[in-house]
C-alpha cells in the first residue's frame, strides 16, 4: 500500500488505516473470531495504523486489539485515546485531569499487551480542566517513553494551537467524509501548516456512503439508530447524495465506498482515513481505494454534493 507520514517526524503508515471501534462498541454485537481475522488480514494488506480507545467497550476494544496483535507489535503503529469514560450503561463523560490521562495510559498498555503506544490522543477536551494542564500531563507520557506522539480529537484550531505551543500535535482526528466536511474549513489546513496528520474517522459516513444501509435495519445495540441522520426520513432524503456517489463510482468501475475514500485521500497528503469494518471483504474493498486517483472532474462532482439532512449527533 502507498504510505503517508503520521505527522512531522512521525512514522510512515499505510495511506488507509483501520478504525477498530466497531469491533466491540457502537455497531452491534462483537464477534472476536471475525475481528481477529480482520485485524490479521489488515496487516497482511499493508494497513499499519490501528486505532482504538479506552472508552470502546469500555476497555474491551483495547483488550481485543492487544490480544489479536500479540507477536506483531513491531509491524504496526498503535493509537489509543484517553479522556472519555463510560459507565455500565455506556453513558459517556469526560475526564481530562492530569492524573487521569497519565494513569489511564498504564492501564491501556496492560490491555494492549505493549510497553508503549505510538500515538496517544485526547479523545475529547474536558471543559472543566484547562487544556494546557491536560496536554502537559500527556507530554509527560512522551518524556517517560510510554507514548511516542500525541494527538487530539474533535478540537478547534485554537485548542490545537494552544497544545502545539506546549508539545507538538502529531495528529488531529475528527469526522470527515462526503457528508461531514466541516474540518476542511480550518482544521485540515491547520494540520498541513503545522506538520500534523489529519485522521478522519467515519470516512464512509458510518456506512451510509456505501449505499448498503437500509432504514430500520440496525441492531438494538447499534448507536446509529439514535442518530438524526439515520432516521427513516433522513435516510430517504440522503439517498440522493448516495445516488450521486454511486454514479461517479459506476463511471470509473469502483464501489461507492472506494470513491468516498478516494475523495477523502484527495483532501491532502497528510490525510489518513481510518474506516472501520467487521468484515474481511469490506476491509479488502476499502484498502483497494488507496490506489485510486480521481480526476478533477470527478472530484468536482463530489465536491458539489448537497449537505446531508440531519445533524451528526
Amino acid at each position: 500500500m502507498q504510505t503517508r507520514r503520521l505527522g512531522e517526524g512521525g512514522p510512515l503508515v499505510g495511506a488507509i488505516g483501520l478504525g477498530c471501534m466497531g469491533m466491540s462498541w457502537a455497531y452491534g454485537e462483537a464477534d472476536e473470531q471475525t475481528a481477529f481475522a480482520v485485524l490479521h488480514r489488515a496487516l497482511d494488506l499493508g494497513v499499519t495504523l490501528f486505532d482504538t480507545a479506552q472508552v470502546y467497550g469500555p476497555f474491551a476494544n483495547e483488550e481485543l486489539v492487544g490480544h489479536a496483535l500479540t507477536g506483531r507489535r513491531d509491524d504496526l503503529v498503535l493509537a489509543t485515546k484517553t479522556g472519555l469514560l463510560a459507565d455500565a450503561d455506556r453513558a459517556v463523560s469526560r475526564d481530562g485531569r492530569p492524573e487521569h490521562v497519565r494513569g489511564s495510559l498504564t492501564d491501556s498498555l496492560r490491555r494492549l499487551r505493549t510497553d508503549r503506544v505510538d500515538l496517544y490522543y485526547l479523545h475529547r477536551v474536558d471543559e472543566k480542566v484547562p487544556i494546557e494542564e491536560t496536554w502537559a500531563a500527556m507530554a509527560e507520557c512522551v518524556a517517560d517513553g510510554t507514548t511516542l506522539h500525541l494527538g487530539l480529537s474533535e478540537v478547534t484550531v485554537e485548542q490545537a494551537a494552544t497544545c502545539h505551543a506546549i508539545h507538538p500535535v502529531s495528529a488531529i482526528q475528527s469526522e470527515l467524509s462526503l457528508w461531514t466536511r466541516g474540518p476542511l474549513d480550518e482544521v485540515v489546513p491547520w494540520c498541513a501548516e503545522n506538520g500534523a496528520a489529519f485522521v478522519p474517522f467515519s470516512p464512509l459516513g458510518r456506512g451510509f456512503l456505501t449505499g448498503a444501509l437500509a432504514a430500520g435495519s440496525f441492531e438494538p445495540t447499534d448507536f446509529r439508530a439514535g442518530l438524526p441522520r439515520f432516521t427513516e426520513e433522513a435516510m430517504a432524503a440522503n439517498e440522493t447524495l448516495v445516488a450521486q456517489v454511486r454514479a461517479v463510482a459506476e463511471s470509473v468501475g469502483l464501489t461507492p465506498a472506494q470513491v468516498a475514500l478516494a475523495w477523502t485521500l484527495a483532501q491532502g497528503e497528510h490525510v489518513i482515513p481510518i474506516p472501520g469494518t467487521k468484515r474481511v471483504a469490506y476491509l479488502e474493498e476499502n484498502v483497494a481505494a488507496a490506489d485510486v486517483t480521481l480526476d478533477a472532474e470527478q472530484l468536482a462532482a463530489l465536491d458539489a454534493l448537497p449537505e446531508p439532512v440531519g445533524e451528526r449527533y
